[in-house]
């Protein structure tokens, strides 16, 4: 038989509030008392799927009131880190940063941000109990899942967020910028940091060398730096592809099939990498970049990509 629920609401009418008890399983299984807010919402509504079926006017209520799809209290999660799962080739071009002033910390996952709702596309909404300089305890951020780091500040607190839903912005912000330029993280192209001897900087952690029209350049301005991790180059941007192997501290390296093929050839390729990726062009086969990938792995003592010919006639 299912658990008879705690009580109907009052303040949205047909949705089934959690009992104590519920709330008290929630609180011990995150190790944490829940926010104030939070805690009076679920008392409100407990978000479970079998209550929308049963009443499914009180779910698009729940809905209008929070403009995000209320997680069940049995799965609100800490967004820590961990919960926030990136490849390499995303979260090495990326730098952890909070700036003065900033409302949310610059991190990968927080122990204070506890999750409660989904917008519908993937992004999470969170109540923020480790808020950034300029921010406010109890504040509610957007987890995007397309981004590494960071969170958007949707509302100063969840009541201001029930109060403001369904009105529009007053201000359109325009298309975000995923990758913003800053001492730690340089993007030198055409449209971005001018140079490499404008990006060295020693807070430089993450380099990308996209397209210019300048002829090949020199990683000399950047050799030495302490804190340099990660390093992409585009075909053709860099005049001495040898110059990688004194970057002693690299971790993350992107590079052309030729780049790659200069620094095995001269065995300098930087010891310190912890992963690698290979950029190939149109005229490259995916057979000669699996076997360039091998190649890298065994440097590594790594079990090579395995490989499997299907041969056959297209109808």
């Amino acid at each position: 038989r299912p658990p008879r629920p705690y009580a109907a609401s009052p303040a949205v009418p047909g949705a089934t509030g959690a009992d104590p008890a519920g709330l008290a399983a929630a609180e011990a299984r995150l190790g944490r008392p829940l926010p104030p807010e939070l805690r009076a919402l679920y008392s409100v509504v407990r978000g479970e799927w079998r209550d929308r079926a049963d009443a499914p006017e009180a779910g698009e209520r729940v809905y209008e009131a929070l403009s995000c799809e209320l997680l069940p209290l049995s799965q609100v999660y800490v967004a820590d880190a961990a919960s926030r799962p990136c490849p390499w080739v995303f979260g090495a071009m990326e730098a952890v940063r909070t700036p003065p002033g900033a409302a949310v910390q610059g991190l990968p996952g927080s122990p204070g941000w506890l999750v409660f709702g989904d917008n519908g596309g993937g992004d999470r909404l969170a109540v923020d109990l480790t808020p950034g300089p300029g921010g406010h305890l109890g504040q509610v951020v957007l987890i995007g899942h397309e981004e590494s780091v960071g969170a958007e500040l949707l509302a100063d607190s969840l009541t201001s967020l029930v109060l403001r839903a369904g009105e529009e912005d007053e201000e359109d912000e325009g298309p975000r910028t995923r990758h913003t330029e800053s001492p730690e993280v340089a993007y030198v192209n055409a449209r971005g940091t001018p140079s490499v001897a404008a990006a060295a900087h020693p807070a430089l952690e993450v380099l990308s060398l996209g397209r210019w029209e300048s002829p090949p350049t020199s990683l000399a301005p950047v050799l030495g730096l302490p804190r340099l991790r990660s390093l992409s180059a585009g075909p053709g941007t860099l005049a001495e592809p040898l110059e990688i192997g004194r970057l002693d501290g690299l971790e993350f390296l992107r590079l052309p099939p030729a780049e790659w093929r200069a620094l095995l050839a001269a065995d300098a390729v930087p010891r310190g990498l912890l992963a690698a990726a290979i950029e190939p062009g149109r005229a490259d086969s995916p057979l000669t970049t699996v076997a360039l990938a091998n190649e890298i792995l065994g440097r590594w003592g790594r079990p090579p990509i395995a490989e499997q010919v299907v041969s056959g006639t297209l109808a």
